[in-house]
C-alpha cells in the first residue's frame, strides 16, 4: 500500500520499488536506460518479493502454520527475505547458505534469528555437502518443516508475473524494448519477461550468466555441458544445475559476463550515479555495456535493467579493496582516481 502515514509492518513495503533513469553510465550508449533498483526492497534485494508471497500462497493452501520451520537453499537474499518474513510471520527459519555468499551477507540474515548452515559452493550439487543436499536432509530431519526450494517453485516465477512485470510495464508507459536480468533460479527474469511478453512480444528479454555457468550453452543448445562448469565469484547468477523456475522460452538471449568486469561495474554505478548497488547489478550492467559494443540497442531503444539488491551486502567484497587485489581484480586507473578518498589525521 502506498502513501499511509504509518504500516503494519514492514512487509507492507514489499514491491513499488522505483524506475531510476541512469544517466552518466551510460551516456556513450545508445538507447534510454533505467534501472528497476530492488534495493528499494525492505530487505535490500527482489527476493523479498517471492519470500512473502510463497509463505502467503502456503498459509492460504495450508501447508503451513505458526511454529513450522521454513527451510530454503540461498546465495544470501533469498535467506535473509524469509528470514525477515519468517520472524514477523511466526515461523522458524533454516538456511542452508553458500559458502560463496559475503560475510555480510550471513551476518545480516544471523541478526534475524534464522539458524545458518554454510555449504561449500564448489561442490556438485548431488554431493551430500552442496547446499541442495543439506536442505533436502534438514527438511527431512525438522519435523513440521518446508522446503522452500525455490529453483523449482513455480510461485517463484509468479510473484514477478503478478507484481514487478506490470511494474515496470506501467512505469515505463509501456516503452520498453529491452529487459536485462540476471539469471539464478531464473524466477525474477521469467516473471517479468512473461508479463511483457504478454504486452507487447516485441520486448527482448536478455539474461546475464556467470563464466562457469551453464545456462546460456543450455539456453542455445538445449544440452549441459559439464565441461563449462567452474567456480566464479559472482553471487545470486548462473547454475550449474537447470532450474525449472526458469522458463527458456521465455528468454530472447543470453549475455555472460566476468568476474572482474562485472564487480568493476557495481562500483562505477554507486560512483557516477550515487545506486549503492550489489554484484549483480554490476553484472547486468556489464551486460548492456556488451549488448551496446555489438550493436543490440538503437537511439529509439528503451532499455530497463534489473538492479537486483543493494551494495551493503557486498562491503567485504566488491567495495573492499582488498578483495578486490586478492581476486586480481586490481584497476589502476580506477584506484588511483580513487586513492585519495580516505585520509587519516
Amino acid at each position: 500500500m502506498k502513501n499511509k502515514e504509518a504500516y503494519e509492518n514492514i512487509l507492507e513495503l514489499i514491491g513499488n520499488t522505483p524506475l531510476i533513469k541512469l544517466n552518466k553510465i551510460s551516456k556513450e550508449f545508445k538507447g534510454t536506460y533505467f534501472t528497476k533498483f530492488e534495493g528499494f526492497n525492505p530487505g535490500h534485494s527482489n527476493k523479498d518479493r517471492i519470500a512473502l508471497f510463497i509463505l502467503n500462497e502456503a498459509e492460504k493452501s495450508g501447508i503451513i502454520k505458526q511454529g513450522d520451520t521454513i527451510i530454503e537453499t540461498t546465495s544470501g537474499n533469498t535467506g535473509f527475505s524469509l528470514a525477515m518474513v519468517s520472524l514477523l510471520k511466526g515461523y522458524k527459519c533454516v538456511l542452508a547458505v553458500s559458502s560463496k555468499a559475503s560475510k555480510d551477507k550471513i551476518n545480516m540474515i544471523k541478526s534475524l534469528g534464522a539458524k545458518i548452515y554454510v555449504c561449500p559452493s564448489n561442490v556438485a550439487p548431488d554431493d551430500s555437502r552442496s547446499y541442495y543436499q543439506v536442505a533436502k536432509r534438514l527438511n527431512g530431519e525438522i519435523q513440521n518443516s518446508v522446503y522452500i526450494n525455490q529453483y523449482f517453485n513455480e510461485l517463484n516465477v509468479k510473484a514477478h508475473y503478478l507484481s514487478t512485470g506490470p511494474e515496470i510495464w506501467s512505469q515505463t508507459d509501456g516503452k520498453i524494448t529491452h529487459l536485462i536480468a540476471c539469471s539464478g533460479t531464473g524466477g525474477t527474469i521469467s516473471g517479468i519477461g512473461k508479463y511483457l511478453k504478454e504486452k507487447n512480444k516485441n520486448i527482448k528479454i536478455i539474461g546475464v550468466d556467470a563464466y562457469g555457468s551453464i545456462l546460456k550453452k543450455y539456453h542455445e543448445t538445449g544440452e549441459i555441458d559439464k565441461n563449462e562448469i567452474h567456480s566464479y565469484r559472482i553471487e545470486g547468477m548462473g547454475k550449474s544445475i537447470i532450474p525449472s523456475a526458469t522458463d527458456f522460452e521465455i528468454i530472447d538471449k543470453f549475455v555472460k559476463v566476468s568476474d572482474s568486469e562485472s564487480a568493476h561495474m557495481a562500483r562505477n554505478i554507486t560512483l557516477n550515479e550515487g545506486i549503492f548497488v550489489g554484484y549483480t547489478s554490476g553484472a547486468a550492467m556489464q551486460a548492456a555495456k556488451q549488448l551496446n559494443d555489438e550493436g543490440e540497442f538503437n537511439n529509439k531503444s528503451y532499455i530497463v535493467v534489473v538492479f537486483a539488491d543493494h551494495g551493503s551486502r557486498y562491503l567485504s567484497k566488491i567495495y573492499s579493496d582488498e578483495w578486490m587485489n586478492n581476486q586480481g581484480f586490481y584497476d589502476s586507473t580506477f584506484y588511483q582516481s580513487n586513492s585519495n578518498t580516505i585520509n587519516y589525521i
